[in-house]
């Protein structure tokens, strides 16, 4: 059986770590034998579990591990030979050994690393079930849309940087005396941002990865939700299910928290419209604090009852591309966005999607690179770019 990947995120605060923790120790109770992780660097998913973890996988259960990252453990697995050129240069520029190797941790490398151990995970045949507990929505779609930048990143720039440095290194180890970066930097890091694209192609792999955002029926958390599940089709995740936790059981609530009912009563069957066909599953506010193997386990039944976790609850591809009266038509699904708020441009082979801060290269299938851009419409959700064969006029509008 190929590892099957659950990637739960959410705004801070909304419980998405006692959501993957329970979902974690659900997949165990059935049998896989799972590891769940954190990619967040504010870690609670030890604290979840009233266990400490740590960087590499421990028994808690049967059939479960747990791992929370360690920014120093994951730079020299996954960064050793760059830091360690990195760390050359600050020497050479005075800074003691110590220093220079904590300045060589730049912003970014822990939450990097910790992607980088789902394909590890994945790849090992040592588990069933990969249980990810990401960083909140934002911090983990700049991680997501990584694979794409460092592929270009490699495409366009690295051949340039190795063919420059290679004709200047000697002038310049002789000249100013500064370090330079041989081969095996280079190497290394061709390799990694190989191993991101590797973890790319796993993550928007719609046969073995599920996305799954977790909630609260409050108004701004709902936009966030609406937001992150926009940019996780923008970019070809597979979102399977939302989880509205904390929400407060009928006829059971004091009256200081009623206003705060009535509100979820509004928000619920409003997220429930907003993300069909995408199922909304509730899980009720507990009387007390979801820590511990016992309640996180009641938590799961809660949340699946006898449902298998790795099961499916959605599956649709939001890019497709189809042929059309004598054309291509391309369509992206763009939930929760208005038309104004979409920018495209063409660039040769590839597509550019501009929503607000955001930006995705759609790289077009082969049969559309000779083909031009005859016309984008915007309707129901969806953005529709027809394609024409290349004796026909015509641009995006």
């Amino acid at each position: 059986m190929s590892a099957r990947i659950l990637v739960y995120t959410g705004k801070g605060g909304v419980g998405k770590t006692s959501v993957a923790a329970a979902t974690a120790l659900a997949c165990a109770d059935k049998g896989y034998r799972t590891i769940v992780m954190s990619t967040d660097i504010a870690h609670s998913l030890g604290d979840a579990f009233a266990r400490e973890l740590g960087p590499t996988p421990l028994e808690i259960a049967p059939n479960l591990w747990a791992q929370e990252s360690d920014v120093f453990f994951n730079v020299a697995r996954y960064w050793g030979r760059i830091q360690e050129y990195a760390a050359s240069v600050l020497r050479w520029r005075g800074l003691d050994e110590v220093m220079a190797e904590e300045m060589t941790v730049l912003p970014g490398m822990d939450e990097v690393g910790s992607l980088l151990w789902i394909a590890d995970h994945h790849d090992s045949g040592n588990y069933d079930v990969v249980v990810v507990d990401a960083a909140p929505t934002g911090e983990t779609l700049r991680l997501l849309s990584l694979p794409e930048a460092a592929k270009w990143w490699m495409e366009k720039v690295e051949p340039i940087g190795r063919r420059i440095t290679k004709l200047t290194a000697p002038i310049i180890r002789r000249v100013v005396g500064m370090p330079m970066p041989g081969d095996e930097v280079f190497n290394a890091g061709e390799e990694l941002f190989a191993r991101l694209e590797y973890m790319h192609e796993l993550l928007t792999d719609h046969a073995k990865t599920s996305v799954r955002v977790v909630l609260t029926l409050e108004q701004v958390v709902i936009a966030e939700a609406q937001r992150s599940f926009t940019y996780f089709h923008l970019y070809d995740y597979p979102t399977d299910l939302v989880v509205a936790n904390r929400v407060f059981p009928d006829g059971q609530v004091w009256h200081y928290f009623r206003e705060w009912y009535e509100a979820q009563q509004r928000y619920g069957p409003m997220v429930e419209k907003m993300f069909h066909p995408i199922p909304v599953k509730k899980v009720p506010m507990f009387d007390r604090e979801m820590i511990g193997v016992e309640l996180l386990r009641e938590l799961g039944r809660a949340l699946y009852a006898d449902t298998d976790p790795t099961t499916f609850f959605y599956r649709g591809r939001p890019y497709e591309v189809v042929r059309q009266d004598g054309g291509f038509l391309l369509s992206v699904d763009l939930p929760f966005v208005e038309k104004q708020d979409i920018e495209l441009s063409r660039h040769a082979d590839e597509l550019v999607i501009d929503l607000g801060t955001w930006r995705r290269t759609l790289v077009l299938p082969r049969i559309l690179v000779d083909a031009t851009t005859e016309s984008a419409r915007f309707e129901g959700g969806t953005l529709k770019v027809r394609f024409v064969p290349s004796n026909a006029e015509g641009a995006v509008t």
